[in-house]
C-alpha cells in the first residue's frame, strides 16, 4: 500500500477511506480494467488465428493487463468465469463463434464458450503468465514473428471442421 500511496499522490489512510481495504482497491482497479482485459483486441471468429496472434501483441504492450488478470483469477476467482462481470461482451463473442460454426469455420462439436477460452488459453503461451517461457516487447523481433507464427497455426488447426 506504500508503494501504491506514493504512486498515487495520496496516503495509506486516503486510499483506505476511499476503498475500505486492500480488497477494495483490487476489486474497484480490477473492474475498471474489466472492458480493457475482455476487449484487448477485437474478437473475429472467422480468425481465430489472427486473433491469438493480436492478443501476443497485446500482451506485449500489456503486461500489467495480463497480470492483473491472473492475479484476479489467484486471489479473488480462484475456480468459475472470471468474467462473469462482462457477460454481455463474452455473449456477442460466444455468438459470434456459434456463427462461424453455422457458416462451417469452427468444429460445430465445440461448445462456443470453450472455444473462445482455448483461444485466449494458446495466445498466453508466451505471456507474463507462462508457466514456462515469457516473451518481452524487446525480445527479437524474429523469435516475436515465430510465436505469432505458431499461434496462428496452432488456432488454425485446433478448431477446424473434421
Amino acid at each position: 500500500m506504500d508503494r501504491i500511496a506514493e504512486a498515487a499522490g495520496a496516503n495509506k489512510a486516503q486510499i483506505y477511506a476511499w476503498f475500505n481495504s486492500k480488497d477494495g482497491l483490487f476489486d474497484a482497479v480490477f473492474a475498471e480494467h474489466l472492458a480493457l482485459i475482455v476487449n484487448m483486441v477485437p474478437f473475429d471468429a472467422t480468425d481465430l488465428s489472427g486473433y491469438a496472434a493480436r492478443l501476443y501483441d497485446a500482451y506485449l504492450e500489456r503486461p500489467e493487463v495480463v497480470r492483473l488478470a491472473a492475479w484476479a483469477r489467484l486471489e479473488r476467482v480462484p475456480t468459475g468465469d472470471l468474467l462473469e462481470a462482462a457477460t454481455d461482451q463474452m455473449a456477442d463473442k460466444t455468438a459470434a463463434v456459434r456463427e462461424a460454426q453455422d457458416a462451417g469455420l469452427i468444429d460445430p462439436a465445440l461448445a462456443p464458450h470453450d472455444v473462445y477460452a482455448m483461444v485466449i488459453g494458446l495466445s498466453l503461451a508466451w505471456s507474463p503468465v507462462s508457466p514456462t517461457v515469457t516473451a518481452d516487447a524487446g525480445d527479437d523481433p524474429a523469435e516475436h514473428a515465430r510465436h505469432r507464427s505458431a499461434l496462428a497455426a496452432a488456432a488454425g488447426r485446433a478448431f477446424r471442421p473434421g
